[in-house]
């Protein structure tokens, strides 16, 4: 059931569990496990900034970019749908690997999505992302500084917006990450103030740039193998306690779980990014319109699960 915490970016939920049972057993996952949950969770980070940044616009007033946006989700979706089965609540990772290998013709139905999908983003800047009546719209809105975003504890691209430069894929390395070269978008209030509305959309619209990079690399990396360790069928880790943090699309995302050596977790603790953005809403709309509140709460990219679970 790890899916529901963020059931727009599920990948990411369904990893950081697996990877708390695989510390806490010691367990190893091979190498094209590894490579499969990084083209699964990026192809779901695409998804999910889409959906951000297409529900942003329509929450704006400007509904053309939202079914532009869609249409390209629902192409991911028809991918991730052949991966695992499903359209949103993706389950996909186990503890040890991933379900199954890359279902034939995959990898080609990828890189083909990947070649069409990037003049399409490019199209959708040209449609909204210098849209002079957008950017005047969100420009210099709510803006939040570095020591007041980390104060908050803000995470991912809510954090980077601020210019706060650190992303756990890449501080904080994991999964196959280390092999993979991508950049770390940050807010520079190019047309406003650091931090502030636009820096929020515009740094998740990168970080999707970043992602089909990620998913061409580990396409072009990959090498046969096996893609599930064999893990026992009874699945009881020694007693001890771990932390593990992911780059969720919401960004990081920490768990905290405790085995007592039984089959069932004593604590099992999840940090999740829309908890601590939620709790700044009220200080970001201090002295704003009400119609500039639905721009502050739509920039902050929040998924309800994630707040009340």
């Amino acid at each position: 059931y790890t899916d529901r915490v963020d059931y727009v970016a599920a990948m990411f939920c369904n990893q950081s569990w697996a990877m708390a049972c695989e510390r806490l057993a010691a367990i190893e996952v091979p190498v094209r496990g590894e490579y499969c949950r990084v083209v699964a969770a990026e192809l779901n980070r695409i998804s999910s900034h889409l959906l951000s940044a297409a529900s942003m616009t329509l929450d704006i007033g400007a509904a053309t970019p939202f079914f532009h946006a869609f249409r390209e989700r629902e192409k991911i979706n028809d991918l991730l749908e052949e991966l695992c089965g499903a359209r949103l609540t993706y389950n996909y990772m186990r503890i040890g690997g991933v379900a199954w290998d890359l279902p034939p013709g995959f990898v080609e139905q990828t890189r083909a999505f990947l070649d069409d999908f990037e003049p399409a983003l490019a199209e959708f800047h040209d449609l909204i992302s210098g849209n002079k009546i957008y950017v005047e719209r969100i420009a210099g809105v709510a803006p939040t500084s570095a020591a007041r975003a980390v104060a908050y504890n803000l995470v991912g691209p809510n954090l980077r917006a601020s210019g706060v430069d650190f992303d756990v894929r890449r501080d904080i390395p994991y999964s196959i990450y280390p092999q993979l070269k991508f950049a770390v978008p940050v807010g520079r209030g190019e047309v406003g103030t650091i931090g502030d509305c636009f820096d929020r959309y515009i740094v998740r619209m990168r970080e999707i740039e970043q992602s089909v990079s990620l998913v061409r690399q580990c396409l072009e990396q990959m090498e046969p193998g096996p893609v599930l360790a064999k893990v026992p069928r009874k699945f009881r880790p020694p007693v001890g306690e771990v932390y593990v943090r992911v780059e969720s699309a919401r960004g990081d995302m920490g768990w905290y779980v405790v085995s007592d050596g039984s089959e069932f977790p004593v604590r099992c603790k999840i940090r999740t990014g829309s908890f601590a953005a939620m709790s700044m809403i009220e200080e970001l709309s201090r002295g704003l319109m009400l119609a500039d509140l639905v721009a502050v709460i739509a920039s902050l990219d929040i998924v309800a699960p994630e707040v009340d679970r």
